[in-house]
């Protein structure tokens, strides 16, 4: 039902025929045209003044100490789930000794 179809294109004989025009010369002899000179000097296209640096500078520390109060929030986190399933692991394994004495 769904076959690709492949267009049957005859086979080339090895023979190439082609017409010869006189009419066209074989190599063009053309110059190019000369560049035009510029007269202003190329600027960079990032300037940075200094109100600009410090401003870099100000951003970066900012992206610094977020990310370092999202890590050590995280990581704060942790311990304190960790510290609350030990404190629960605890308290179960009394109960469970407790029960066993009685």
């Amino acid at each position: 039902m769904l076959r690709p179809r492949i267009p049957t294109n005859p086979l080339p004989t090895g023979i190439v025929t082609g017409t010869a025009r006189n009419d066209v010369p074989a190599v063009s002899h053309e110059t190019p045209a000369p560049m035009p000179a510029t007269t202003a000097p190329v600027r960079p296209t990032v300037q940075l003044t200094p109100g600009a640096v410090v401003a870099v500078i100000g951003g970066g520390a900012a992206v610094v100490l977020v990310v370092g109060a999202v890590l050590v929030s995280m990581l704060l986190a942790v311990a304190v789930t960790a510290a609350s399933l030990a404190i629960s692991a605890l308290v179960i394994r009394s109960l469970v000794a407790s029960q066993n004495h009685r």
